[in-house]
């Protein structure tokens, strides 16, 4: 399957119900964890940080998914949704990746990023990106 493919499968926004239909159907591969550091831009240092493991043991998803848990697998999914999410909203995955990667004022100067680790924290960055959809400064 193609990154394109892939991306095509994952929606904008994942609720619970697909996601868990997703990952019981076992679907989810090492192109999903390679889509990931293809589309966010980052390197396997920050993206073992989000996931809350070794950069070793990342790089080993990359060609071996089989000792990977499933909450991983989830969020994953849920970080390639929010890729797709923001490129949509910025209209360039660059420059919603620099957002990402930028001080704001409006998260107390922290970076967008930096709140990516947890599943809530991907659902706040989500609703973020919604409230720029209707407007709102962000």
């Amino acid at each position: 399957m193609t990154m394109t493919a892939l991306m095509d499968n994952i929606p904008v926004t994942a609720n619970p119900a697909w996601v868990i239909g997703y990952l019981n159907d076992g679907g989810f591969d090492t192109q999903h964890v390679n889509a990931l550091k293809k589309i966010s831009g980052a390197n396997n240092n920050v993206l073992s940080e989000i996931l809350g493991v070794t950069p070793k043991t990342f790089n080993s998803y990359s060609k071996d998914i089989s000792k990977l848990k499933i909450d991983t697998k989830e969020h994953i999914i849920l970080l390639l949704s929010l890729m797709k999410k923001g490129s949509e909203v910025f209209n360039d995955q660059e420059e919603f990746n620099e957002w990402l990667n930028s001080p704001n004022v409006f998260l107390d100067n922290k970076r967008p990023m930096e709140f990516l680790n947890t599943i809530s924290g991907i659902k706040f960055i989500d609703s973020r990106l919604v409230a720029m959809e209707y407007g709102d400064n962000v």
